[in-house]
């Protein structure tokens, strides 16, 4: 379509087109600044009960209308950076958690090798634990182990069992075994936003055990929001960070449609997960 204009307006419907996250092109991760991954994988949390596996093809559709300049941070991204969509994960094993994982951080060694920075689509939250496997102590990270800014309900340094419903990687496992396997620093790296309806009591101690920084949902109340801001950017900063975002980290009425609900105590509102 030669008309900039009128292909802007086609942009606008999402069901026009090839759907490419963001409408990006669909190119290798070599020669470019970010790739635009998608991780469509859900038995690391042991249920397929929401479909996380899913959610690539969903955001590829969504996503098509999202091609925008940001204002708050006064960038147009698709302009300044080359950003491509690099195409999904396969998983000819899908239902084999151990498998997927293993393919997961071999998919990200390939692009930690091309120097290209990494934005994920899940795909349950044991994705990471792939992830950082594969990028920590790598090229993007110039060697060092990957500093975490980890925004959830739920402390992902589950301990007291080694599997969780048969998968041994799992969402609830990857913070413990990351930093046993030297890809995570837990000193200088932030969870925040934990709350909900735990277990046990002592559901917090394996995140103080390894050494994370942690602030509960309370403490972010009680604190505020530019205080544990800076707190972060003191605890984060000069490190290789990836942000980890697990959507139940949000008030159940912004996202009903999670898998581990954690209803009766308000998550974050949208422009609080964005400005942290």
């Amino acid at each position: 379509m030669e008309d900039k204009y009128a292909k802007s307006m086609m942009d606008n419907l999402y069901w026009w087109g090839i759907p490419t996250l963001f409408r990006c092109e669909n190119s290798e991760a070599e020669g470019n600044d970010i790739a635009l991954i998608g991780v469509p994988h859900s038995t690391g949390n042991g249920s397929t009960e929401r479909d996380q596996h899913l959610g690539p093809r969903a955001l590829r559709n969504v996503s098509s209308v999202g091609r925008r300049a940001h204002l708050g941070f006064g960038i147009d991204p698709w302009s300044s950076a080359r950003i491509v969509d690099v195409g999904d994960v396969a998983f000819p094993k899908a239902n084999d958690n151990e498998d997927c994982i293993e393919r997961i951080t071999n998919f990200y060694q390939k692009i930690d090798s091309n120097r290209v920075r990494p934005v994920s689509i899940g795909g349950d939250h044991s994705i990471t634990g792939g992830i950082l496997e594969g990028l920590g102590c790598g090229h993007l990270s110039e060697g060092l182990p990957i500093s975490l800014l980890h925004l959830d309900a739920h402390t992902d340094v589950f301990t007291k069992v080694d599997h969780f419903l048969g998968a041994k990687k799992s969402a609830a496992h990857w913070g413990a075994y990351l930093v046993d396997h030297g890809k995570v620093d837990p000193k200088s790296s932030m969870q925040v936003g934990l709350r909900g309806h735990p277990r046990t009591l002592d559901w917090l101690q394996p995140s103080y055990d390894y050494g994370y920084n942690v602030v509960t949902m309370k403490e972010f109340r009680a604190a505020g929001l530019e205080v544990i801001c800076r707190q972060i950017r003191e605890t984060l900063q000069g490190k290789p960070v990836y942000i980890t975002f697990d959507l139940d980290c949000l008030d159940p009425s912004i996202a009903p449609g999670v898998s581990n609900i954690e209803a009766g105590e308000k998550g974050f509102d949208i422009d609080e997960a964005i400005s942290l």
